[in-house]
This record gives structure tokens, C-alpha cells and sequence, in this order.
């Protein structure tokens, strides 16, 4: 008899960390119709979702179930028997402690085909961020994972307290903060000496883990001084002894530091990648995004008429990118620019212009306006014609000199920028309850449209304690111009300088 129903894959999100989800995991996520999600499902995942998947949140927290587990095996199945492509995105493994193995039985029941993707559970991942190797030939050989959530006043417990206690050498509990008294006295009262390394690994692998340590003896009232709380996975055994020696994830210089990120969101990757691999917990905030000018007919004149020019200048990646776009949309390539000498501002632009076969024939010492103009001085331009495709709001320093110079400058718009708000209401409740440490700023634009967003009223109040981080002294006086106070600049106007400065600041 044919199926008519769509198909389920529990897919395992990990630990946290987006970047530990499995490939197969986000090949799944970008086919969802529907997406049903976990508390511990890092929300980066989502964007891989197709704009028009459903997405559905059933996530518990500490007792607080946003959907019993039986609804949600119902809500499941009833989507499923809709035909749709139904992504269950469990945190860790589905087959962890993660209940992945009651929605298989139900989706059996109601003969709707599955299947499961693994993910890589946090009961080996947190350890191994704090340092922690589960097995070692110099410790042990024997691992066990143990549920931290059974209720410790029942009568007769499923775990064999004593065999765990005397047999295994490392063992790992899950969701255990709350019974942590309980767990430590059963595996005392059972002969694992009271001396025996603990630790507790608080949100592993994510920018707030926080690590625990000590005995058996003493790690309830650790945890208690600490203010540790769930989700935390619980470590017992002498292995604990190597996160002294083997700690690289809590050793990285920007770990809790929450940085807001104000750029384009097209463009964000690369500063979120860098201040992400330095430990941050970066908060995404565009204020601005990159569009094509309203009027494309300018620029698509000047590369009908390209052969004219003796110089093509970019001044930012976007200008490459938005130059190219209406040129390969001509029936043209790069070979148009036979004859043609080019000149770019910063390694970004030159490394995108190379990505369309050229190379440029000017690159600046610094990256600004300021320099190209410096630059063009060992150069006879008199008379020379020269297109400058860039955004429309772009400062006049560059065309203004050149002409000085003797130059024909046409400048044309390829692209401009607009105000965006988005993540905003977020933003100001960080702001409000004072959860950010950094905001970073790239550009003019980015400045003026953050400080469109806050209450003008609060402005003062809202920024208070907060490090702001410039890419460049343009920025900079811009920033000052809007009364913000700028801790630090760039010393070097990139994505990287302005990571390194940023790591300074911190050191």
C-alpha cells in the first residue's frame, strides 16, 4: 500500500557550538517544511531553514515543557501525515538522553518513514572543551553515561549505584545540577573514595561555558559558591586532573565577552568568524545592509563605454561586486577591462578583485581616500579619464582631489546603503540589562543608523560601560561627531585590524 505520508529525520543538533552540527544535519535542516526544535539547539542553526519552513518551539528547561513529550510525538506525526519534510532538531544526540528513541516508536506506530541523523552529544563534547579526555591509558579505560534526572526519592533506582561507583573509571552524568548532593553521596556511600576529581561543565562548547572543579567533598559546595546552574554536564573520575594541563577553549582571550556587531548582514561573516574563534559571543545587530542603486542605467553607460576610461578605481569590495554583476549582465567579462589600469583601497577590495581575474595596479599603504589620492600623485593623470563606481553616500575627498590633479572623474553609483533595525528590540534589552561589552562599528553608516535605533533620551544611560571599537579613524570622527565615546581604533582599517585591536583591548 503507498505511503502517503512526508518523512521525519531526528536530526542531532550537538552541543551547542553551531559549528558541530553534522553535515548531513544542516542538509536536512535546508529541505525542512516544518521545523520543531529544542531549548539546546543553537538558534544559528535555524537560518539554514528555508524561508518558508514552519518553525515550531517545543524546548524544556528545568521542568518548564513548552509541549509534554506525548504532544509533541502527536505534533510530529500530524505533520508528517500532512506530506510534509519534517526536521525534529533534538540538542546533542537524539539517542542521548534526548528521547529520540520514544518519537521513533511513535512514528513506527503510525507507519511514517524516518530516519535518525546523529549529532555529537554533550556528554563528550563539553568535556572535551574544558580539557577533559573521557578515556586515557594512563587513568582509564571505561566510560559510563549516567542520567543526573532520576528522581532520588523514589524507592528503587535503575542505576546500579555501586557497580558504576567501583567499575567504571570516568563517568559522566547528564542533567544532573539539581541532584548533584544526591549524586556525589550515592557514589561515596558506594566506595568511590571522597577525594575523587570532579567538574562541571556549564553550557559546553558556547561562549558561556564555565567549568567547576573539585571532589567528590567538595564540589556541591563549589558549585554552590559559583552560582553554577543547569545545563551543565557533571564529570567524575581521574581524568578531571588533566584540565588543568589540557584547558584551550576558557584559555581564549575574548571568551563571555558578548560583542554586538553592527554591519551588513551580507558581510558579518568574517568579523563573527574571527571575534567568534577569539571566544566572543557575538550578538548580530545590522544597521544598515547593501543594496543596487535605485537607477542602474548610470553604471551600465559607463561600462558600455569602459574602452574610454584610463583608470577604474574601487574603493570597496561591494564596488567590485556590484560593478561585476552589471558587467557580466552586459554579455561582458573581465576581458572589457583590456587596457585598463585599476586601483583599489584595502586587501579586501584588491583580494575581490582578483576573484574576477584582475589585478590591481595600485594598492595604498593605508585604507582610506586619503591614500589612493597620496598614491596617485607619482602618477600623470592629466587629462586622464577615470570611472569611480561606488556607493552613492560615499565621502567627495577622492574625485574632488583627482580633478585637482587634472583628472576627468566620473563617479557613478553602484550601490548604496540602507538603515535596517533588524534584532533591535533584542538589542536594547541587552543594552538594558546591561549584557554587552563591546559594540563594533566598520563604517560611517553603520554609526549614524545604531544611533538612529536607541532612545535618544537614554542614550547616554544605555551606552554606559560599554566599549566601543572603530575600523578606522573616519569612523572614529564620525562616532565622536555623534557623541560617542571610542575606546579603541584600528590601527589597521580591516575586518583583521580591527580583531587584532580589539584582542589588545582585552589582553
Amino acid at each position: 500500500m503507498k505511503n502517503n505520508n512526508g518523512k521525519v529525520y531526528l536530526v542531532g543538533a550537538g552541543p551547542g557550538d553551531p559549528g558541530l552540527i553534522t553535515v548531513k544535519g544542516v542538509e536536512c535542516i535546508r529541505r525542512a517544511d516544518v521545523l520543531i526544535y529544542d531549548y539546546l539547539a543553537s538558534p544559528e542553526l535555524l537560518t539554514h531553514a528555508p524561508k518558508k519552513a514552519e518553525l515550531i518551539y517545543v524546548g524544556k528547561t528545568g521542568g518548564d515543557h513548552t509541549l509534554p513529550q506525548n504532544e509533541i510525538n502527536s505534533l510530529i506525526i500530524q505533520k508528517a501525515k500532512a506530506g510534509l519534510t519534517v526536521i525534529r532538531l533534538k540538542g546533542g544526540d537524539p539517542f542521548i538522553f534526548g528521547r529520540g528513541g520514544e518519537e521513533a516508536e511513535a512514528l513506527v506506530e503510525e507507519n511514517i518513514p524516518f530516519e535518525v541523523v546523529p549529532g555529537i552529544t554533550s556528554a563528550i563534547a563539553a568535556p572535551t572543551y574544558a580539557g577533559i579526555p573521557l578515556t586515557h591509558r594512563k587513568f582509564t579505560s571505561t566510560v559510563a553515561f549516567v542520567t543526573g534526572h532520576e528522581d532520588p526519592t523514589k524507592k528503587a533506582s535503575s542505576i546500579h549505584w555501586k557497580s558504576i561507583a567501583e567499575g567504571i573509571g570516568t563517568i559522566v552524568f547528564l542533567m544532573g545540577v539539581k541532584n548533584l548532593e544526591h549524586i556525589t553521596r550515592r557514589l561515596i556511600d558506594c566506595g568511590m573514595p571522597p577525594s575523587t576529581p570532579v567538574a562541571l561543565v556549564r553550557w559546553g562548547t558556547t561562549p558561556k561555558q564555565m567549568t567547576v572543579k573539585g571532589t567528590l567533598e567538595t564540589i556541591t559546595e563549589a558549585v554552590k559558591k559559583a552560582g553554577l546552574s543547569a545545563p551543565a554536564v557533571i564529570v567524575v573520575g581521574k581524568v578531571v586532573e588533566l584540565a588543568d594541563t589540557l584547558a584551550w577553549f576558557e584559555t581564549r582571550p575574548l571568551l563571555g565577552r558578548r560583542i554586538v556587531v553592527t554591519r551588513a548582514r551580507d558581510q558579518a561573516s568574517d568579523l563573527v568568524r574571527l571575534l567568534s574563534d577569539l571566544g566572543a559571543e557575538c550578538f548580530e545587530a545590522p544597521t544598515i545592509k547593501i543594496v543596487p542603486p535605485e537607477d542602474t542605467e548610470p553604471l551600465d553607460k559607463a561600462i558600455d563605454r569602459l574602452s574610454g576610461y584610463d583608470w577604474l578605481i574601487f574603493t570597496s569590495a561591494n564596488g567590485v561586486d556590484f560593478f561585476f554583476d552589471r558587467l557580466l549582465a552586459s554579455g561582458r567579462d573581465a576581458r572589457a577591462l583590456g587596457g585598463i589600469k585599476t586601483a583599489v583601497i584595502g586587501p579586501a577590495t584588491e583580494k575581490r578583485l582578483r576573484t574576477f581575474g584582475v589585478t590591481s595596479d595600485i594598492i595604498p599603504e593605508s585604507y582610506q581616500a586619503e591614500s589612493i589620492v597620496k598614491a596617485f600623485q607619482a602618477e600623470n593623470i592629466k587629462g586622464k579619464r577615470i570611472v569611480l563606481p561606488r556607493a552613492t553616500e560615499a565621502r567627495p575627498v577622492l574625485p574632488v582631489e583627482l580633478r585637482k590633479m587634472g583628472a576627468f572623474v566620473d563617479e557613478i553609483p553602484a550601490y548604496k546603503t540602507e538603515a535596517v533595525a533588524e534584532n533591535a528590540d533584542i538589542l536594547l534589552g541587552h543594552l538594558e540589562q546591561k549584557t554587552v561589552d563591546m559594540i563594533t562599528f566598520t563604517s560611517s553608516s553603520t554609526v549614524k543608523n545604531f544611533k538612529a535605533i536607541l532612545p535618544q533620551n537614554r542614550f547616554p544611560d544605555l551606552l554606559e560601560g560599554i566599549t566601543i571599537a572603530s575600523i578606522g579613524p573616519i569612523t572614529t570622527e564620525t562616532a565622536e561627531q555623534l557623541g560617542f565615546t571610542v575606546h579603541l581604533t584600528a590601527e589597521t582599517y580591516t575586518i583583521d585590524g580591527l580583531c587584532d585591536a580589539i584582542q589588545r583591548y582585552y589582553l
